[in-house]
């Protein structure tokens, strides 16, 4: 296998020109989920799925697929690559898009060699998976899978008051299939790590094997707004102080703990926001993770105790929200295998992790057996401009996708 390689020059090209769709007047990157700036995107996409001669189909979700069915092929369920086009608010270039464009090189590169796979392959861009202009994130994979009502995810309001459902009319991609009309053999997500691990030990390729369980919340704490020179310290219900002792709480119990679990508290407001008012009201997200079930919910458990204390300590009301909350996922062991073979045949150092961050892998992962290839992300730097992963490790990346993806296809059960 390891004598096959992808046109480099092509990922490579097509992965600067996606770069440059949806530059604001700044020069900063973004392609927000829905937008006219993601139209430019996703119409990109499908001219270049078209000219590789593969079927376009576009679901009511707005996931949009290149779908490869050889003669002989049949209705065999495809073996599906992909991941997203949307970005974040100044966002790097690779994060999403080259698992798609990956995907779509390695099947044009199969086609130009005369490999005819067992199965259909199907090359996925999946709507909104940053979670951005309209929560959850990776939205369209869990529609999907059938993890979240196609009508509930159409009607979500954005954080600009537009909804989902009509954007999508309005971009021209409000397709006609009904999500979940491919049912995956199994997937494959390529994808740049986003975290310092593979940069830090020199390795080239990371066989991600499981995927951090998520838990987000929003705290609400209500105390009394005074003034802040005439109000004793001792007769104070500061929302405020409240608020950074659950900041505290998390970051030290996450620093103490011998796991992997990680604590972020990313948004924060007060209310009245005043300098010489003390806080009646503090809001703020809680971001927790663990790889394990367990210990996420134990972790979850312990914030909801020290809030019970908290509120009784500093007199105040505490409220949770629930926002999103997904279970770890482990990934198919078999998938695991090929991409470390993959990688040694072609010489590439390779280790097994876990993926820090959400991918739409883990909602497919409920349908179909899936996994995941990380490259390395310089300095572990993502959802920002200085987002890089090297040429030669994006090639090499692509290679192995192209690797386990023959070993696929060449499949007959």
């Amino acid at each position: 296998m390891s004598n096959q390689s992808i046109n480099a020059n092509r990922l490579l090209g097509r992965i600067r020109e996606l770069g440059e769709i949806g530059r604001d007047g700044d020069g900063r990157l973004v392609r927000l989920a829905a937008s006219d700036s993601e139209k430019l995107g996703r119409d990109r996409f499908v001219a270049w799925v078209k000219d590789a001669g593969l079927d376009v189909a576009v679901d009511r979700i707005g996931n949009v697929f290149g779908i490869w069915r050889p003669e002989g092929t049949g209705d065999r369920p495809p073996l599906m690559l992909g991941s997203h086009i949307d970005t974040v608010v100044n966002a790097g270039m690779y994060d999403g898009c080259y698992g798609v464009l990956s995907g779509l090189e390695v099947v044009e590169t199969m086609k130009a060699q005369g490999f005819v796979p067992s199965r259909p392959i199907a090359v996925a861009a999946f709507t909104n998976e940053e979670g951005v202009r309209y929560a959850p994130d990776m939205m369209g994979s869990l529609v999907y899978a059938g993890g979240l009502g196609v009508e509930d995810a159409l009607a979500t309001m954005g954080t600009d008051g537009t909804t989902l459902g009509e954007e999508l009319e309005r971009i021209g991609y409000a397709g006609p299939e009904e999500p979940g009309f491919l049912q995956p053999h199994a997937y494959i997500e390529l994808h740049i790590e986003q975290g310092p691990v593979l940069e830090r030990e020199s390795i080239l390729i990371g066989a991600v094997e499981n995927l951090q369980g998520i838990s987000w919340q929003r705290v609400t704490i209500d105390g009394d707004a005074n003034h802040a020179g005439t109000t004793p310290m001792s007769m104070r219900r500061d929302a405020g102080h409240a608020a950074a002792r659950v900041i505290t709480f998390l970051h030290d119990r996450a620093i103490a703990s011998n796991t992997p679990t990680v604590a972020t508290v990313g948004c924060m407001s007060f209310e009245p926001n005043a300098i010489n008012v003390i806080p009646s009201r503090a809001a703020f997200t809680v971001d927790l993770r663990d790889p394990d079930e367990d210990r996420l919910k134990a972790e979850e458990a312990e914030l909801v105790a020290f809030l019970d204390r908290l509120a009784e300590e500093e007199q105040v009301s505490v409220s949770v929200e629930r926002l999103a909350r997904f279970e770890p996922v482990k990934f198919d062991a078999k998938i695991v295998g090929l991409i470390e073979k993959a990688a040694k045949d072609r010489g590439l150092t390779c280790r097994r992790m876990t993926s820090g961050a959400g991918h739409d892998a883990q909602m497919i992962a409920r349908i179909a057996p899936s996994a995941m290839i990380f490259v390395p992300s310089v300095g572990g730097i993502s959802h920002n401009p200085k987002e890089f992963t090297t040429d030669g490790d994006l090639v090499a990346g692509a290679n192995v996708l192209l690797d386990v993806v023959r070993q696929f296809a060449r499949e007959e059960e």
